[in-house]
């Protein structure tokens, strides 16, 4: 029974080990992006205070234990996700898929058009994963104090 996956809706009791899951899966990106990654911020109250506020968040564990979630929100009609993330020692077992395929129900579930992510310009191997999921490139982005694209905006359409 501990070897079965589940994905389940995240609670605000769930705060810690989302934080804890996001700072293990970014930890790969410190140094490598700019600016850096708000992940690196994230705290297990912000993360309590935004499920409160009706933030979304998917969890997929495995025998008790978080591998991997994913954060989601509706914005612009659509369903959006954010830091997904999977445990290094979790990787490589098709989670990021199966997180990206919940969001994706999550969505159909609601009645959303289509599905939203952001991912930065320099992580090409995200985007290729993105782009096999059936995601598209919608438009490009600077950060902040930045003149030039920082960030790409994805999104697929549902059928």
């Amino acid at each position: 029974m501990g070897d079965i996956l589940v994905l389940r809706a995240a609670t605000e009791a769930d705060a810690a080990g989302l934080a804890a899951t996001i700072a293990a899966a970014f930890e790969q990106y410190r140094g490598k992006l700019v600016p850096e990654s708000g992940a690196f911020r994230e705290t297990a109250e912000a993360i309590a205070a935004e499920l409160a506020k009706g933030t979304g968040a998917i969890v997929a564990e495995r025998g008790g234990e978080m591998l991997g979630c994913v954060v989601v929100q509706e914005i612009e009609g659509d369903l959006y996700f954010g830091r997904l993330s999977v445990l290094p020692a979790a990787r490589g077992l098709g989670l990021a898929k199966r997180l990206v395929a919940a969001v994706e129900a999550e969505a159909r579930r609601r009645g959303r058009p289509g599905v939203r992510l952001g991912v930065r310009v320099v992580l090409t191997e995200n985007q290729r994963l993105f782009a096999a999921l059936g995601y598209r490139e919608i438009s490009r982005e600077a950060h902040p104090g930045f003149d030039y694209p920082t960030s790409i905006n994805m999104r697929k359409v549902l059928e």
